[in-house]
């Protein structure tokens, strides 16, 4: 397997905190992490290629192509955001692209990690409950504060498997999940997970068009709901 890590320049960041936003359940970490990009003006350092990404090529307005690709930002003097439109497809292809990962953080500083992503339900409330768990219990202490609960099981993909490496490395993890029922992409999670990661850090960002998105989503999910149930009452006749 081959995981290449191309440094476009290097990043003016202090103590930094990496944070995790591949995409996953719900793409709730995805939709957090570009707008965490968009809203604090990230700028792109690294790019990030693996013969474990998916096997395909995204075409893209106007007929052009995107490959598979995960990129490194930082932004603010303090974060550095893992984003991309991919993760691995193979155990070995994750453990590799997220010990490079952690590799390139830590040598810029990084102590700590934070992995967000969507926490399947089949029933979800209004307000997105979000969960928590930590590789301490003093940062556990501090992230319930915010959260609605602790995460129950296994944390699946980067946003686990960042958690478990980095500890190794000497590093403390930190992961927040939205309740999601997962088969779109949840805007409203990805904000309410956004707004406990932005209090955990003492972020300060604008949430207003993240805000706007989510209403637009839910919007578009009812209204193929409806035609969903209004097919389901008059079927065609065959």
């Amino acid at each position: 397997m081959t995981c290449i890590v191309r440094l476009l320049e290097e990043p003016r960041v202090k103590d930094p905190v990496l944070i995790e936003g591949l995409p996953g359940i719900g793409f709730v970490a995805n939709i957090a992490a570009m707008h965490i990009i968009r809203e604090l003006g990230a700028r792109r350092f690294a790019v990030i290629t693996s013969s474990s990404f998916q096997d395909f090529a995204m075409t893209v307005e106007g007929g052009g192509i995107r490959t598979p690709i995960n990129e490194l930002y930082y932004c603010a003097n303090r974060y550095i955001i893992l984003y991309g439109n991919t993760q691995a497809n193979t155990n070995t292809g994750q453990y590799e692209l997220c010990w490079r990962v952690l590799e390139l953080a830590k040598r810029y500083g990084c102590r700590l990690v934070l992995t967000m992503g969507g926490y399947r339900r089949e029933r979800v409330r209004e307000r997105r409950r979000v969960f928590c768990a930590a590789t301490s219990e003093e940062l556990l202490k501090e992230a319930k504060k915010l959260c609605d609960g602790v995460i129950a099981g296994n944390i699946y993909g980067a946003a686990g498997l960042l958690l478990g490496l980095g500890k190794l490395m000497g590093m403390e993890g930190v992961c927040f999940l939205g309740e999601t029922p997962g088969y779109y992409p949840d805007a409203k999670a990805a904000m309410e997970v956004l707004k406990v990661v932005s209090k955990f850090l003492g972020m300060e960002i604008d949430l207003s068009r993240l805000e706007q998105a989510a209403v637009v989503t839910e919007d578009m999910l009812k209204g193929l709901l409806a035609k969903t149930r209004e097919k389901e009452r008059f079927p065609r006749p065959r």
